[in-house]
């Protein structure tokens, strides 16, 4: 299998001799390295308080919407230091102080039960910490029993983790819920040699192992893919992105996350400005989410955040926004936008 993925795979790694004046580092110790001297300054965190919190709604399996709470807990930052991602510019460099996560969760159940007038509204909940749930310098597992104790009356229960996490935690804190726990890992691309230079350190088989983890233990499973990362060229990137839905959906994922790769985080600055990455399109990214909804093999939802940023027309802009919009909450393709001013 990982053959067919790797056709004519070589094609699409950049020359390093090429006229950009930046050589890509090869070691992942050299990425890491690379990717951190491209960083700006860290945004100011309390780490007692999470970076932001937000109501949203959600389709389930069944084909309902769900209303959830997403929280966006503050800690230490990840190891791995992947070269696409912006999440530590909200992160901390040191382990939060004990019953630091608790008192996060307090927080944010306290705002969204003004805000809804209680959280029996409310059916599952997101915990994403710009890193990985199971890594007990970011979430010490020390906190896992108060952590299950406040997401008691939630049906589902999502956490976010490296797929090399996996392990007897997670079997424990799904023993400590009363809901179904969901684990988001991040596949990103299937693209064998984009995927190892994205310093993840994550193989293919490594993350169908993580995902046969999850779904053998009655675990959901969701996956985050990337349309267009870098060191896979736009003209193929969509067709690479399919295949990366496929994938996780082969894995056992119910939920892929199509999310656009952007610039913003220092390293993705330094590629776009040496030519060795762009931002994919509003089209590209329609063209993506249609074939995965398409599929209907499991929930294939469009990551809308910023999403204006993609987008060429302002005329049609609007329209094809509220499209996708409509396609994550009702896993049906309605038809295309057409706009005279893109002709």
């Amino acid at each position: 299998m990982k053959g067919s993925f790797a056709r004519n795979s070589s094609s699409f790694i950049p020359d390093p001799s090429a006229a950009t004046g930046l050589v890509y580092p090869e070691t992942p110790a050299a990425r890491s390295r690379w990717i951190i001297g491209q960083r700006g300054q860290k945004n100011p965190l309390d780490p007692r308080r999470p970076y932001a919190w937000l109501l949203e709604k959600e389709l389930d399996a069944d084909g309902s919407l769900v209303n959830g709470l997403t929280i966006f807990l503050t800690n230490k930052e990840c190891p791995w230091h992947c070269l696409m991602c912006d999440l530590w510019q909200n992160t901390l460099d040191e382990t939060v102080p004990k019953d630091a996560i608790a008192g996060q969760l307090d927080f944010a159940l306290g705002q969204a039960e003004r805000q809804c007038g209680g959280l029996a509204k409310l059916q599952q909940i997101k915990l994403y910490n710009a890193g990985s749930f199971f890594d007990c310098q970011a979430i010490p597992e020390a906190e896992d029993a108060a952590i299950a104790e406040r997401l008691a009356k939630f049906d589902r229960v999502i956490v976010e983790s490296h797929p090399a996490l996996m392990g007897d935690r997670c079997l424990r804190f799904r023993d400590r819920l009363g809901g179904q726990l969901e684990v988001a890992l991040g596949l990103e691309t299937v693209h064998p040699e984009a995927l190892e230079k994205l310093n993840k350190r994550v193989t293919l088989e490594q993350f169908r192992a993580a995902a046969d983890f999850v779904t053998k233990n009655n675990m959901a499973l969701r996956a985050f893919v990337l349309l267009q990362p870098p060191f896979v060229p736009k003209d193929e990137s969509v067709e690479w992105a399919k295949r990366s839905v496929d994938f996780s959906q082969d894995c056992g994922a119910t939920v892929t996350a199509l999310i656009p790769t952007r610039t913003g985080n220092g390293a993705m600055d330094r590629l776009a400005a040496a030519g060795q990455f762009s931002e994919p399109t509003l089209g590209q990214l329609e063209d993506a989410i249609d074939y995965g909804v398409g599929r209907a093999r499991g929930r294939v939802f469009a990551d809308l955040w910023d999403l204006e940023r993609f987008s060429s027309c302002a005329d049609c802009f609007p329209k094809r926004q509220s499209r996708l919009a409509k396609q994550n909450d009702t896993q049906q393709i309605s038809l295309r936008v057409t706009c005279p001013s893109c002709r």
